[in-house]
Formats: C-alpha cells, sequence, structure tokens
C-alpha cells in the first residue's frame, strides 16, 4: 500500500464519513472502491464520445464507394485465402 494525502471540501469529507459508518468500513477502502467504481464507468464511452463517433460513422457510410465491389470481393478473398493457408511457410528473401 502506498500513503498519500488529499485535501477534500467539508462536504465531501461528510459524505466519505457517512458512507464508510453506514457501510463499516476505513474511510480508505471507501475511497478505493469509489476509485475503482469511477474507473470501470470511465472505460465506457461518454454520451457526447458516442454521438460524435456515430455521426462520423453516418458520414462514412453515406460516402460514395471509390472502388467496384468486384475488386472489393477480389481483395477479400485474397486476404481470407492467405489465412487459411497458415502464413509464410518458407523464409522471406
Amino acid at each position: 500500500m502506498v500513503k498519500m494525502t488529499f485535501t477534500f471540501d467539508e462536504q465531501t469529507v461528510d459524505t466519505l464519513r457517512r458512507t464508510a459508518s453506514r457501510l463499516n468500513k476505513p474511510q480508505s477502502a471507501v475511497v478505493r472502491e469509489a476509485i475503482q467504481d469511477y474507473a470501470k464507468r470511465g472505460e465506457r464511452l461518454s454520451d457526447e464520445e458516442r454521438q460524435r463517433m456515430l455521426k462520423v460513422l453516418d458520414r462514412m457510410v453515406a460516402r460514395r464507394p471509390t472502388r467496384r465491389r468486384a475488386e472489393v470481393d477480389a481483395e477479400i478473398a485474397e486476404i481470407r485465402a492467405a489465412r487459411r493457408t497458415g502464413g509464410r511457410r518458407t523464409r522471406s528473401e
């Protein structure tokens, strides 16, 4: 464990003390759990990030294709065939 010092406002201190008392846990444990919970929520996209990414996706979908479908299908088939061979079997030069 690492000992650290933080400064909290009075309202946060009161909330921390009440929560620790109610849960019958040390204040440090309450802070650790709160940080872990906050970090887990932070892994998800915010509403603003999700909306921005959806707008980018909508713009991409609306764009006209730059290649014919047959060219794209041929490239995908080539990639799939290469993956099925198990990779490079001889040394590259």
